[in-house]
């Protein structure tokens, strides 16, 4: 018989979760697996005691990640109807999910649950052995931890990002020299982000960045992804990113700056 608890230590599904990334068909997005996933509630699958699976399921009541092992009894189909049908006690409301195209399996039970879906997001690699027009060389700075407030400011008023979360997300980059900054007469004009993976998907650099809007159209974001591939590629990592399917102006400067684009982050809704 199959039990549904929630998970404490998200430590116990280390196992698990290298069993999901191995599964995927191409690197997964670094904001949403490792940047949200740890803040939202997992619940783990067990028969018989054992943790044969387990379900990510964020503040909003949609999934993030999903993944029963190949050696569970549990008819896996059913299950992730029930999870969708709201009809296990023990977990909270499912009222969607977002999931790559790079996650087949879990992509395949979304659609065969729900005609609604909207693509999200694009993901992005990097190919080296696309040619590339000459790029005008950028200088950015390391962030140092003195800056932490102005940073914090920058991203929140210029993104809207909330500040509490800005500031353990920017504490923690800057501690692993993953920050970036590109100023111009002293002012802050835009960040960089270097992410590197600590485990599952160690052989790439996932990159981010925000740049003011007043600044915006003149080439500067692919600069900076242009300096941010170099830092990859100092630690012999391939470089990806992301961007929202609607921010026609990221994608111009993530394709000019040589990445392309094959699979997507796609939103379900269940309800």
């Amino acid at each position: 018989m199959l039990k549904i608890k929630k998970i404490i230590d998200i430590n116990d599904l280390t196992l698990l979760k290298e069993h999901y990334f191995s599964h995927s068909i191409g690197p997964l997005d670094g904001m949403w697996h490792f940047g949200f996933v740890p803040m939202s509630d997992h619940f783990g699958f067990y028969e018989e005691n054992k943790l044969i699976g387990y379900c990510c399921i964020n503040s909003d009541g949609f999934l993030l990640q999903f993944y029963v092992s190949k050696d569970a009894q549990t008819n896996i189909s059913e299950l992730f109807k029930q999870l969708v049908n709201n009809e296990i006690s023990t977990i909270n409301m499912i009222k969607g999910a977002f999931v790559s195209t790079a996650e087949p399996e879990y992509l395949s039970l979304c659609l065969d649950n729900t005609n609604t879906v909207n693509a999200h997001s694009m993901m992005f690699r990097h190919e080296n052995s696309i040619k590339m027009k000459s790029i005008a060389q950028i200088q950015m700075d390391l962030a140092q931890a003195k800056e932490l407030a102005e940073l914090v400011e920058f991203a929140s008023q210029t993104i809207g990002a909330p500040k509490e979360w800005l500031n353990v997300y920017y504490k923690n980059l800057i501690t692993r020299q993953e920050l970036w900054v590109y100023r111009k007469n002293d002012h802050v004009i835009a960040t960089g982000e270097c992410r590197r993976f600590d485990e599952y998907q160690k052989n790439y650099a996932d990159l981010g960045m925000i740049v003011s809007q007043n600044h915006r159209g003149k080439g500067i974001a692919t600069r900076i992804l242009n300096f941010l591939i170099q830092q990859a590629n100092r630690h012999n990592l391939q470089a990806i990113c992301s961007t929202e399917s609607t921010n026609i102006g990221a994608q111009k400067a993530i394709s000019n700056a040589g990445f392309t684009s094959k699979n997507r982050i796609v939103q379900f809704d269940f309800n």
